[in-house]
């Protein structure tokens, strides 16, 4: 498995996680029934992705698990890249990674924020890990799917180094090695050992992490 995590953002490698929602009008219901769709092939597609990996899994079987025609796979998203990304801003979505972003980094007290990078990192976890090793697997893939999955990296990167820079007056150590440090501990396998394998409680994870990162981080 890579060391690497994937906090994505919606197809836009300069799109940053931090970034206030915009408003649109109210969809209409072909605009709703089309966005159902697109959810229920999704979901098929991560059920597939865990299961078979991404590179097994074609459209073809992810249109058999929807119960849609081939067609309507590629109308909705066009190729299998796209339903990787659609899985990945509903997983941040869910996890309300932009949210706790902002409140963590709104926090007055640098030990509180420090704390608050464990929970967002053990947040996204904990709301579906499935995702976490779907995107990790996919690295394998062909060019553009690497190059797809590197740029959200670029975005998960940029959330991470914001949380660890608002610490820098308090350091202890250099701020790269600081950022660097706290990548270490995020990598997916990290996690997985930990509470996967260990039966860890995710809560479990997110003090033992919190602690670490205060112990060795801050001065």
């Amino acid at each position: 498995m890579h060391s690497l995590q994937y906090y994505c953002t919606h197809c836009r490698t300069s799109v940053n996680l931090m970034a206030a929602p915009v408003k649109t009008p109210r969809p209409s219901y072909r605009q709703e029934q089309a966005e159902a769709t697109r959810m229920r092939i999704a979901d098929a597609a991560q059920r597939l992705f865990a299961a078979r990996g991404y590179g097994a899994t074609s459209i073809e079987a992810i249109a058999r698990e929807a119960g849609v025609a081939n067609r309507t796979v590629y109308a909705s998203f066009g190729a299998k890249r796209h339903i990787l990304s659609a899985i990945c801003e509903r997983w941040l979505e869910r996890a309300d990674a932009r949210g706790l972003a902002r409140t963590i980094l709104d926090e007055p007290d640098a030990t509180v924020r420090l704390r608050g990078a464990a929970r967002w990192l053990s947040t996204l976890y904990s709301t579906d890990f499935d995702v976490v090793r779907i995107l990790d697997a996919a690295l394998d893939e062909d060019a553009e799917t690497r190059d797809l999955l590197r740029a959200k990296l670029r975005g998960r990167n940029g959330v991470m180094d914001s949380l660890i820079s608002s610490v820098e007056a308090q350091l202890s150590l250099p701020l790269a090695d600081a950022k660097a440090i706290y990548r270490a501990y995020a990598a997916p396998g990290v996690y997985g050992e930990l509470v996967v394998d260990s039966g860890w409680p995710p809560e479990r994870f997110q003090r033992w992490l919190a602690d670490i990162l205060v112990a060795q981080l801050l001065s």
